[in-house]
């Protein structure tokens, strides 16, 4: 288990996504309850269909288990899908957001 091929991409998208908001784009979401009750809706979802998709004993997607990491949790759910789910659902918020701002600036004028 080498984690290159799927660990590896899964970590840096969360560097990625948090250097993004930190550097760039600063809309000041990470401080925001709604975003993290968002993301708990988010897992309230994912882990009941990711868990039946990747279940170890019937699945569904089947992954290189030399490409991650090999830990599983809960129901056998590879951790590096959490990152990934994580950071396509954090980037897609914080450019809605950003938009969002830059519309409200341009109508101040």
């Amino acid at each position: 288990m080498t984690g290159l091929g799927y660990t590896l991409p899964a970590v840096l998208s969360v560097i990625v996504v948090c250097v993004l908001e930190l550097k760039v784009l600063r809309t000041g979401l990470f401080r925001k309850p709604a975003y993290w009750i968002s993301m708990l809706i988010v897992l309230g979802f994912q882990v009941p269909v990711d868990g039946w998709l990747t279940k170890l004993s019937a699945p569904i997607v089947l992954y290189n288990e030399r490409h991650n990491s090999g830990l599983r949790f809960p129901w056998d759910i590879p951790v590096e899908d959490f990152l990934f789910g994580w950071s396509l659902v954090t980037a897609v918020l914080l450019l809605w957001v950003k938009q969002g701002q830059s519309q409200e600036s341009g109508s101040q004028r």
